[in-house]
């Protein structure tokens, strides 16, 4: 028996398990998917997400693999450059095939002692007080004490738990590539400016050398299983375009609607969801695998805590109060964005108010911070604005913050030196600096990076603890 099966091994699944091996659950990863995915679609990785990645000392790897950008541009493809100051060393979009992703995860979780097994289907599942049992396609039942939903928007978890999963339908679909074309650069920037002012759900992108991005509206909504064609590029780019820039040569090809939904519970018992399980929204902003990715950080070490019998009676319930929020405040945004995208006078007379909003620092700021995940703020009470946000990689005497976060535990960063974890040194570090760049005296910084307390008093400090970290050992 496992104590935690996850079923699908995407960015979210393969992020969670290997959170919960930093903390010796045993985990066993269920997917239905024969092999991993071979398109290689470009995703974007946003500053939030290049800091959990860094936390975790993954970042490097993903380097590698990826190309920067400006972290600018995002909210409806307004062109504003980035506000100056941004509150992290990361303050870049990482543009990365996400089979890369996908596979780089996927290692990383095997590595911590995860088991991934491919090919296999969940067809039904069960729950009781002590564990939920998963019964696959080949007849086969598994047990575990946990079970995690990570399989998508059209999550078979989430049907057989009979969560309701509310919002609106796909209304307009979009295509969306990365390919070749057959006329010069000029060409591309003339026609691109002369009609991408009044559709602006039509651009082509430089991508890389005598590659563009191109995304154009699709004739009508058909089924996203069933990938999009070249020649279906061609004919969209003729209707909106007058031309199809002789597009060939696709180094991949997929279709996005514009579905939104929010599923209404995060957990049912002993069964919970993450990732597009439990929302789904149109792609603007790059968003969806950012939020999915957060999803499993955030939820990792709370159900390791659960599993471990250190955790406190709420603090799973705390993932869903936590991050449901903010997958709603996404899809509020990419609905917004989604209005800014369309033909009507309306939304295009918003637009070109909002364009000229964007000039002042505070709301380019404000939107670029929304889009990128830096802005979220977890409602942990009264106290200063820094309690519940993420703190950035502050600089430390001897090196940087982020590597102190690799074994995906709590740490004290305490500056007056008069502070401890006492009881708690089991699950939470301790770093006495003076020097640290923080205008607070100590901080506790939970295992996502996020702020848990603030202050110098110890019996305020004990008290955090214990909400977060169960009580302290004997």
């Amino acid at each position: 028996m496992f104590d935690v099966i996850i079923v699908g091994c995407g960015p979210t699944g393969a992020m969670l398990a290997a959170e919960l091996r930093l903390h010796d659950v045993r985990v066993l990863v269920l997917e239905k998917e024969t092999e991993p995915p071979s398109s290689v679609r470009i995703v974007g990785l946003h500053i939030r997400s290049l800091e959990v990645l860094a936390m975790r000392g993954l970042l490097d790897r993903m380097l590698a693999h990826g190309r920067r950008r400006p972290a600018a541009g995002f909210f409806a493809a307004i062109d504003k450059p980035a506000p100056p100051g941004l509150d992290s060393p990361y303050a870049y979009l990482l543009g990365i095939p996400q089979p890369v992703i996908e596979r780089l995860l996927a290692e990383h979780a095997t590595a911590l002692g995860a088991q991934i097994r491919r090919g296999r289907t969940v067809t039904g599942l069960t729950q009781d007080d002590h564990g939920v049992t998963v019964e696959l396609s080949d007849g086969e039942r598994l047990g575990a004490r946990y079970l995690v939903g990570c399989d998508g928007g059209r999550s078979t978890v989430r049907k057989l738990l009979g969560v309701g999963f509310p919002g609106e339908a796909t209304r307009n679909e979009t295509l969306m590539g990365e390919m070749e074309v057959g006329v010069p650069a000029e060409e591309v920037a003339a026609t691109v400016a002369a009609t991408g002012g009044v559709r602006h759900r039509f651009w082509l992108r430089p991508a890389g050398p005598g590659v563009y991005s191109v995304v154009v509206p699709a004739a009508g909504v058909s089924d996203r299983a069933t990938p999009p064609t070249i020649e279906d590029f061609a004919q969209q780019l003729r209707v909106v375009a007058g031309t199809d820039f002789g597009v060939h040569s696709p180094r991949w090809m997929s279709r996005f609607g514009d579905a939104t939904r929010l599923a209404e519970r995060y957990r049912v018992g002993r069964v919970l969801l993450a990732g597009d399980a439990a929302h789904i929204h149109p792609p603007i902003g790059g968003q969806g695998l950012n939020l999915g990715v957060q999803d499993a950080v955030n939820l990792g070490w709370k159900l390791a805590g659960q599993v471990r019998g250190w955790a406190p009676e709420t603090l799973l319930d705390t993932y869903q109060a936590e991050r449901r929020p903010v997958a709603e405040d996404v899809l509020d945004n990419t609905r917004a964005q989604t209005e800014l995208l369309t033909d009507e006078p309306g939304a295009r007379a918003v637009r070109r108010l909002l364009t000229e909003l964007m000039d002042f620092a505070e709301v380019n700021r404000h939107l670029l911070e929304k889009i990128t995940g830096v802005g979220i703020r977890y409602d942990l009470g009264e106290g200063p604005d820094l309690l519940g946000r993420r703190l950035p990689d502050v600089g430390l005497r001897h090196g940087n913050l982020y590597a102190l976060l690799r074994r995906g535990r709590g740490l004290l960063l305490d500056r007056t030196g008069r502070l401890t974890v006492g009881g708690w040194s089991d699950r939470v570090d301790q770093l006495v600096d003076p020097d640290a760049d923080l205008d607070v005296p100590g901080v506790l910084v939970r295992p996502d990076g996020h702020v848990g307390w603030i202050g110098d008093d110890q019996l305020g400090l004990d008290d955090q603890l214990a909400r977060w970290f169960g009580g302290p050992a004997a």
